[in-house]
């Protein structure tokens, strides 16, 4: 953590879908009215290998009789090299990160084949924070202590049967997949969801879950993604001091607190909320770091 070169984790398991969009255009529409340089690393950018080296790897383990290797293991990212990152962030206010190449349309901006990385560059020059989004920003083991560079970290937590409909839906329609090829890559990934990605969740500030009110009991026979008007959101703080409930309340319409710490709101109702209770949060990183400089 750091005073004067503040760091933001958005922590979302891959699949998350549209709240953890919601999450990334809130946090951009911010950072643009509030005047907030934004430094930027996205998880994928710490990945051990390339889209070719990963298939290979893959193969080889599941050779070696390891069904549970995937993008979600720690050994398949290089987590002490991210946590070397932020930390250095946090001293600095620099570091290093690169880009890992999705699509053709990236390939075209960044000069980079489509599954390789570009080039390693220093980031942060100037900037008044560092934000993260990917699946480890919130990593906490007896080696690594990613969780423990971030100032504010925030979880993006769909109920798991509504992830699983989003990323069906997902690699079927952007990928070709067919729902046996993303329903063999589900249960590959269950052991390091249990054991990488949820106890980040334990980890975060404030953590954003949506919970679908229609039935996803069978999520690899949905027809569609449950809409955000057919969701509802649930906020929890992990220290509610300092929040002030009953405006937040107020404010968002048809909410209402479900415990002391937890806020519960109408799918459509994300942005909104978010902006309400993120914005001071920010500012409040950003007016300190620049005393503290």
């Amino acid at each position: 953590m750091s005073v004067a070169h503040p760091i933001v984790s958005v922590v979302g398991s891959s699949g998350s879908g549209a709240s953890a969009s919601t999450v990334k255009f809130t946090f951009d529409r911010i950072f643009r009215r509030e005047g907030i340089a934004a430094a930027s690393i996205e998880g994928d950018a710490f990945h051990r290998y390339d889209r070719a080296a990963m298939k290979a790897e893959m193969a080889r383990r599941r050779e070696s009789g390891d069904q549970t290797f995937s993008h979600f293991s720690e050994d398949a990212n290089l987590l002490d090299e991210l946590e070397r990152q932020l930390r250095a962030y946090a001293e600095t206010g620099k570091c290093r990160s690169r880009t890992y190449v999705h699509d053709a349309d990236e390939a075209e901006a960044h000069g980079a084949p489509v599954g390789h990385f570009t080039d390693w560059r220093e980031i942060g020059e100037g900037s008044d924070l560092l934000f993260y989004e990917g699946r480890h920003g919130a990593v906490k083991t007896p080696e690594i202590d990613i969780a423990g560079q971030a100032d504010l970290k925030i979880g993006v937590a769909p109920a798991i049967n509504l992830e699983w409909i989003q990323k069906i839906h997902r690699d079927r329609a952007a990928r070709g997949y067919s729902t046996e090829a993303v329903t063999d890559t589900i249960l590959r990934r269950m052991h390091a969801y249990v054991h990488v990605i949820c106890p980040q969740f334990t980890q975060t500030d404030i953590n954003f879950q949506r919970v679908p009110v229609v039935d996803t009991s069978n999520p690899f026979v949905a027809r569609w993604t449950p809409t955000e008007g057919e969701s509802l959101v649930v906020i929890r703080f992990s220290n509610p001091r300092g929040f002030d409930f009953p405006y937040l309340t107020t404010m968002i319409g048809d909410s209402w607190m479900s415990r002391a710490n937890s806020i519960v709101i109408h799918g459509d109702k994300l942005d909104l909320a978010m902006q309400l209770i993120l914005t001071p949060l920010l500012l409040r990183l950003v007016e300190r770091g620049s005393r503290a400089r």
